[in-house]
């Protein structure tokens, strides 16, 4: 069921139309000069066309098409596809499109092996990756490249991938029809991964087949799938009631009910980054500092599950659930922050002290910048009385710390902050 040609590639429409980036790129393949095709980046989710788009760009012309994955090949591997590419171009053969999937798993130097060749062009190199390339893709190469964000298919696209399949001769050529809530079923735990959804529907036709049945039930997908049914609508009031009570079970500390919506939300496919992302705002929202590793355990999780994916990354969205279940609870951060908005809103700010103001640039020291700093380490405590806060908001407490957990030991310090910073301190 991999499409062919752009027309028949679900999703991706910003890059699909006329004149957007991807359909230019092969609309113009087999050109020469400026228009001539790029070297690309695909950076975005499993399951989302990736490695589709670079067999198109490569079949566009019929460019010859070779495939390496980051995780098993090295620089030599590399360097016999550029070196055979090569050779194809020397005797008059075809181009070739060199396929890098998970490019983020090679290391700089394993990257920077790939720069001749993009560069005098001896291939057209598509590299894939699941990561953000700013961060795991060297400059030189990313400077060189195409950068093309796919984003993750929708529960119409992988509908449409499915409904496809039951009836295209090449896939299921009506050989079964699939029952509404089965398809709902197979939807749900794709999770926006065409790869995943297919494969399901794949395995479950082939249970009604053995079993003579023309048409998939829900049963027979769970049987095939090994994966029961919940209750949930990943984009009706399921979703958002769930994600509700799992929010507001983990800031009134009841960790069993936490892990009921985690589980039910973790079994209906919902997006994993969609629950980290929740748990790390909870960290700060309602818990902040009665218990600062709560952040640092929230944040963990998230990166655990980019980087090792489900299922095995809802153990850690389960370790970060009991943590914050069950850490002191604290909204003093999140009152604070907002008290300072609402005074910036009504007006209440003013000019940055002469004092802080940068010295460093020329003329700045003339202008009376920095004049009359306390550097802080050169005093008692690494502190010393002196005003931070513009004038319109000098002596204004924000941050008012609980008696829960660890802001129970804040609130003297803080105190003693502020009498010193203030010169209060008889």
């Amino acid at each position: 069921m991999r499409p062919r040609t752009l027309d028949d590639v679900v999703g991706q429409d910003h890059l699909l139309q006329p004149g957007a980036p991807l359909r230019r790129l092969v609309d113009h393949a087999g050109r020469s000069g400026p228009a001539a095709p790029s070297s690309v980046l695909l950076w975005g989710p499993p399951g989302t066309g990736k490695t589709t788009l670079a067999r198109i760009i490569s079949a566009a012309t019929g460019r010859k098409f070779v495939e390496l994955s980051a995780v098993t090949a090295g620089v030599k591997d590399v360097r016999d596809a550029l070196a055979g590419a090569k050779t194809d171009l020397s005797v008059g053969g075809p181009e070739t499109v060199l396929f890098l999937d998970e490019v983020h798993r090679f290391s700089k130097a394993q990257q920077d092996s790939l720069l001749h060749g993009v560069e005098d062009r001896t291939v057209t190199l598509v590299a894939a990756t699941t990561e953000n390339p700013h961060f795991s893709v060297i400059s030189p190469l990313l400077s060189r490249s195409l950068l093309l964000t796919l984003r993750p298919l929708t529960d119409a696209d992988v509908g449409a991938l499915i409904d496809r399949a039951l009836t295209a001769e090449h896939g299921l050529a009506g050989a079964v029809t699939l029952a509404s809530a089965a398809r709902e079923h197979l939807l749900r735990i794709a999770g926006g991964d065409a790869r995943r959804a297919l494969t399901a529907l794949e395995a479950a036709a082939g249970a009604a087949l053995d079993l003579d049945r023309t048409e998939v039930s829900l049963e027979l997908v769970e049987h095939a799938v090994a994966q029961a049914a919940a209750r949930y609508d990943r984009d009706g009031d399921q979703h958002y009631d769930v994600i509700s009570a799992f929010i507001k079970s983990l800031r009134g500390s009841d960790v069993d009910a936490a892990l009921h919506y985690l589980a039910r939300m973790v079994e209906a496919g919902e997006d994993p980054r969609f629950i980290a992302r929740r748990l790390v705002i909870l960290a700060s929202e309602d818990i902040g500092m009665a218990d600062p590793t709560a952040l640092q355990t929230a944040v963990a999780a998230a990166q655990a599950v980019q980087l090792i994916g489900m299922p095995e990354a809802q153990l850690n969205l389960a370790h970060a659930t009991v943590h914050l279940a069950l850490a002191p609870k604290s909204n003093a951060v999140t009152t604070a922050l907002g008290a300072a908005v609402a005074d910036l809103r009504a007006g209440v700010a003013g000019p940055v002290p002469g004092h802080l103001r940068d010295s460093h640039y020329p003329g700045a020291k003339g202008m009376g910048h920095g004049k009359g700093y306390k550097y802080s380490h050169d005093y008692p405590h690494g502190v010393v009385e002196q005003q931070y806060a513009p004038d319109a908001v000098h002596g204004k407490d924000y941050y008012a710390p609980t008696d829960n957990g660890g802001e129970r030991g804040l609130s003297d310090r803080l105190a003693k902050l502020r009498a010193i910073l203030r010169g209060d301190q008889g």
